[in-house]
C-alpha cells in the first residue's frame, strides 16, 4: 500500500470562519486529471467574498482549499491525461466548468452553460485550489505552459491578468484613436489593465483610487493621469474627456459610489464595465443614469485561449505584476492585510 502523502493546505471549513492552515491528503492523478505541485498561489479579492459568505449564499461544498490563481510544475498524470509532460512549468486556467458543454469544450469554462448547476465555480471556488503543496486538476485543457515566466508571475495572470483581458479584448474595436478609458479602482487587477489597455490599444488611460500609493502604481504602468476619488471626482474626469466621457469605464470596485461614477462619466454610446463585486447596485431605466446608447457589460474571469495570450504578452515584457510574495503560511495575514486595503498589486503566496 502506497504511504499517504500530505501537503501543508489553506482550507474552509466554515461559513463565515477564518481559513485554517491544516494539513491534506495529496490525491494520486487518475483518468484525465493532472496534479500539479504548486510554485505559487495569488490572493485575490474574490476569495474573501468566498470567506464572508453566509450559508446557502454559495453552491460550494465545505471543506475546500482556498486559491484560485495557480502557478506551479506538473508532477503526476491520469491514464488518460493527454498534452502535459512530468515537470512541465504551468499556469492553471481557474474557471473549471462541465467540461462537456459547447462552450466548456472551446475553452469558455467561465461561461459554462451548466453553471448554474454545479457545486464550484473552478479551483479554489468550490473545489480544491492552491493554496497547498498540490493542486489536483480535473483535464489537462486546463493548463497553459509558462515558460520562462518566474511562478509568482505567472501564477496572478490566471486571473488578475486574464479578468482585464477578457473585458478589454471585447472592446478592442471601439477604442480606437482619440478614445479614453477609466480605470477605476487600481488594485490587483486594474494595474495590469492600466498594462493591457497601453498594449492593446491606443486609448487616453486614467486611473481613479482612494489611495495615492494606487495612483504611483497606475502612474509607473503607463496611465496618462490620475485622481483621487472624491466628492468633485466626476467632474474632474469629465473635463478631463473634453467634457464628452468616457468610451469605457471599467470598474474593478462595484460599489455603489463607483458604479455611479462610471455611469455619470461615461460617454454616449459608451460601456460600462463592472468587473468588481463590491455589492453595489446601479438602477437601470430608460431614461436612466446611463447615457443613451450605453452598454453594460458583467464579464467574469477570461477563456483558456485568452490565458495563452496574457501569458504571451507577459513573455513578451508587456506585463508585469507588481507583486509581495509571502510564505504560504502567512496566508491568514494576508486575507487580513487585504481586507484592510493594506496591500499594493498582487500578494503572491509560495509553499515552503
Amino acid at each position: 500500500m502506497t504511504p499517504t502523502r500530505k501537503t501543508p493546505a489553506v482550507r474552509l471549513s466554515t461559513w463565515g470562519g477564518h481559513p485554517e492552515l491544516t494539513e491534506a491528503e495529496v490525491p494520486d492523478p487518475i483518468g484525465d486529471e493532472v496534479l500539479v505541485r504548486v510554485e505559487a498561489a495569488g490572493v485575490c479579492h474574490s476569495d474573501l467574498h468566498v470567506l464572508d459568505a453566509r450559508p446557502g449564499t454559495l453552491p460550494y461544498r465545505l471543506p475546500f482549499t482556498l486559491g484560485h490563481e495557480i502557478a506551479g510544475r506538473v508532477a503526476a498524470i491520469g491514464t488518460e491525461a493527454r498534452g502535459v509532460t512530468i515537470g512541465e512549468r504551468v499556469v492553471v486556467h481557474g474557471p473549471w466548468g462541465c467540461g462537456q458543454c459547447r462552450r466548456c469544450v472551446a475553452g469558455q469554462d467561465n461561461y459554462c452553460d451548466r453553471r448554474a448547476g454545479l457545486e464550484w465555480s473552478g479551483a479554489g471556488l468550490g473545489r480544491d485550489g492552491g493554496m497547498a503543496g498540490h493542486v489536483l486538476v480535473p483535464h489537462a485543457r486546463h493548463l497553459v505552459p509558462a515558460g520562462e515566466l518566474d511562478a509568482t508571475q505567472a501564477a496572478p495572470l490566471t486571473d488578475a491578468g486574464l479578468t482585464p483581458y477578457h473585458a478589454i479584448a471585447g472592446l478592442v474595436d471601439e477604442l480606437g484613436e482619440d478614445s479614453a478609458v477609466a480605470v477605476v479602482g487600481v488594485g490587483g487587477l486594474g494595474h495590469l489593465a492600466v498594462q493591457l489597455l497601453r498594449a492593446l490599444t491606443p486609448s487616453r488611460v486614467v486611473a481613479v483610487d482612494t489611495r495615492e500609493d494606487a495612483l504611483e502604481l497606475a502612474h509607473s504602468c503607463g496611465a496618462h493621469l490620475g485622481t483621487l476619488a472624491r466628492a468633485d471626482t466626476a467632474d474632474v474626469l469629465r473635463a478631463a474627456t473634453g467634457g464628452t466621457g468616457f468610451d469605457a469605464v471599467l470598474d474593478f470596485v462595484g460599489n455603489d459610489a463607483t458604479l455611479a461614477l462610471g455611469a455619470a462619466t461615461l460617454r454616449t454610446g459608451g460601456t460600462l464595465v463592472a468587473l468588481g463585486s463590491g455589492g453595489g447596485r446601479l438602477m437601470i431605466g430608460k431614461p436612466g443614469p446611463l447615457p443613451q446608447g450605453a452598454t453594460l457589460s458583467l464579464p467574469f474571469w477570461g477563456t483558456g485561449p485568452e490565458l495563452h495570450a496574457v501569458v504571451a504578452l507577459a513573455l513578451a515584457g508587456k506585463l508585469r505584476v507588481a507583486t509581495d510574495v509571502r510564505p504560504l503560511t502567512e496566508a491568514v495575514q494576508a486575507f487580513d492585510d487585504l481586507r484592510a486595503g493594506r496591500v499594493l498589486g498582487r500578494v503572491v503566496l509560495v509553499p515552503s
